[in-house]
C-alpha cells in the first residue's frame, strides 16, 4: 500500500501580555488587572492554553517602563509591570506538561553565555519545552537602563544579534546527548571526548565555553525571531525555526511568507525547518453581532491620551498629541526603534484613509496584526484562508483581554479548527520541537560526520 502523507496541521501560540493585548484590557470588569504581580493569574492563563492544545505560551518582554507621553496617559497604562520571563516560565513549567514556553530575550542588552544557560536550564526543567525569541530590542528606553545614553543603531543591533545567536547555539552544542555516563561503580561521570568547548572569538564576543548545562532534551531550545525589515527577514531565514510576524492583510502575509521561504536556500535551509506565524487578534462570540459588541466595548474604554501614547510607542514617534485627532496621519521620519511596525501602520493609515484617532483605535488592539471579528466559523474561515493559501503555518493568537478572550478562543474556535481537521485533538509529543514537527538539530561538532555519511 502507498505510504500516506501526514496531514499538515496548523500551529498555534498564545501571545499573552499581562492583562491582554488591548491597551484598555485591564479595565474590563472580568480582567486580570493584577497580572504582572499575580502568579495565580499566570497559572490560569497557561493552563487554559494547554487545555486548548496550544503549541506554546509566548511572553513578549521589554526592560523599561515608558516615561513618554503625558503624566495623565502614563497613569492610565495597565501594562507597566511584569514578571521577568525566565522566572515566570520556570515556575509555569511545574504546572504544565505539554505547553511550550517561549520568552523574548534581547541580544542587545545580554551576554550570550548567560542567555544560553538560562534557556538550557528552562529546557531541562520543562523536559524540552523552551524557546528563545531572539530580538534586537526596538524599545529605545531599554538602552537607558543599561548604561547607554542612546539606543544602538538598527544595523549595529542586527550585526551583534547574528554573532550572538552563533555563540548561543554553539554553547547549546557543548555536550553530546550520551556524554553523561554517571557510573557509580566505575567512578566515571562523563566522557570527556563528548564535551566540546566553543573557543569563539569574534567582533563582539569572546566565549570559550563549554556550557555548564547538559544538552537539551529536544536537542536545542527552539529559536524564534520576529523582524519584518529586509535585515530582519534575512536573520529569520538564516537562524529562525519559528518566525513571528505582523501583517494586516492576506496579501501582505503571503508576500512575507514567500519572501522568507525564498531566502532559505542561500543559508542551506529548507521550508521543513521553518514555521511562519503571524499575529492574530480574534474577537469571537456565538453570533457576529455579539462579537462586534465585544470589540466595540473594549474600544470604548480607550482614553484618548492612552491611545496616542501607545501609538507613539508602537511607531517610535513622539509629540502626536500636538496634532489634531480628526486630521490626517502625517508623513513621519524613519525611526531607530520599531521601523517595520511604523511602516506597516502608516501604510494602513494611507490605504484606509484613516484619521490620527482612527489609527490610534486600529492600533489599540491588533497593533499591526490580523484582526478578525465574528462567529467561530467566520474566524476559522479567515485562519484557514491564510493557512491553506500560502500566507502562514499557523498563528500567534493575541487575546484581547485575559482570561476571557483566551477562554473564548479555546471554547469556541479550537473545536471548529478540530472539526475541520486543521488542528490537533491531542499533543503529539512531550517536547516543543516534537509538537511543532520541527527536525531535531544536529550538533555543529558532528555536522561533518553526518555530511560525510550522507555522501
Amino acid at each position: 500500500m502507498p505510504q500516506q502523507t501526514q496531514r499538515r496541521m496548523m500551529r498555534l501560540g498564545a501571545f499573552v501580555h499581562e492583562t491582554g493585548q488591548h491597551v484598555a484590557a485591564w479595565r474590563h470588569p472580568q480582567a486580570h488587572f493584577h497580572s504582572g504581580a499575580s502568579f495565580a493569574d499566570a497559572v490560569e492563563v497557561a493552563q487554559t492554553a494547554e487545555r486548548g492544545k496550544f503549541d506554546f505560551l509566548f511572553l513578549a518582554d521589554t526592560a523599561a517602563v515608558s516615561l513618554s507621553g503625558t503624566p495623565e496617559s502614563r497613569g492610565r497604562m495597565g501594562k507597566v509591570v511584569k514578571f521577568e520571563p525566565m522566572t515566570i516560565l520556570s515556575a509555569l513549567a511545574a504546572v504544565t506538561k505539554h505547553l511550550g514556553l517561549v520568552a523574548t530575550s534581547t541580544t542587545t542588552f545580554n551576554e550570550p553565555y548567560t542567555l544560553a544557560r538560562q534557556f538550557a536550564s528552562l529546557d531541562q526543567i520543562s523536559g524540552g519545552r523552551s524557546g528563545w525569541n531572539l530580538v534586537t530590542s526596538n524599545n529605545e528606553d531599554d538602552a537607558l537602563n543599561y548604561s547607554l545614553e542612546q539606543h544602538p543603531a538598527h544595523a549595529d543591533r542586527y550585526e551583534r544579534a547574528i554573532e550572538f545567536a552563533e555563540v548561543v547555539t554553539g554553547l547549546w552544542d557543548s555536550w553530546d546527548e550520551d556524554a553523561f555516563i554517571r557510573d557509580k561503580e566505575s567512578g566515571v561521570f562523563f566522557d570527556p571526548s563528548k564535551l566540546h568547548p566553543l573557543h569563539h572569538k569574534g567582533k563582539h564576543f569572546q566565549v570559550r565555553g563549554p556550557l555548564n548545562v547538559g544538552r537539551s532534551p529536544q536537542g536545542r531550545p527552539v529559536l524564534v525571531q520576529a523582524g519584518a525589515s529586509g535585515t530582519g527577514r534575512d536573520v529569520a531565514a538564516r537562524l529562525a525555526e519559528l518566525v513571528f510576524t505582523a501583517q494586516t492583510t492576506f496579501e501582505q502575509g503571503k508576500e512575507f511568507y514567500g519572501d522568507v521561504m525564498g531566502r532559505l536556500p542561500r543559508y542551506g535551509r529548507s521550508p521543513a525547518e521553518v514555521l511562519v506565524m503571524p499575529g492574530l487578534y480574534p474577537v469571537v462570540a456565538p453570533t457576529e453581532s455579539e462579537a462586534r459588541e465585544k470589540f466595540e466595548y473594549l474600544q470604548s474604554l480607550i482614553h484618548p491620551s492612552v491611545g496616542l501614547a501607545v501609538l507613539e510607542h508602537t511607531i517610535g514617534v513622539h509629540d502626536l498629541d500636538k496634532l489634531p485627532l480628526d486630521g490626517p496621519v502625517p508623513e513621519m521620519p524613519d525611526t531607530n526603534g520599531p521601523l517595520s511596525r511604523q511602516r506597516l501602520l502608516l501604510d494602513q493609515a494611507r490605504r484606509d484613509n484613516l484619521t490620527l484617532w482612527e489609527l490610534c483605535l486600529a492600533n489599540a488592539g491588533p497593533r499591526g496584526h490580523v484582526l478578525t471579528i465574528g462567529t467561530p466559523s467566520q474566524v476559522v474561515d479567515e485562519m484557514e484562508h491564510w493557512f491553506k493559501d500560502g500566507a502562514c503555518d499557523g498563528f500567534n493568537v493575541m487575546p484581547a483581554w485575559l482570561p476571557g478572550s483566551l477562554t473564548d478562543f479555546v471554547d469556541l474556535v479550537i473545536p471548529e479548527l478540530q472539526r475541520r481537521g486543521l488542528f490537533r485533538t491531542e499533543y503529539e509529543a512531550m517536547t516543543l520541537r516534537g509538537n511543532l514537527g520541527l527536525p531535531q538539530p544536529i550538533s555543529r561538532f558532528h555536522a561533518d560526520r553526518f555530511a560525510g555519511a550522507a555522501q
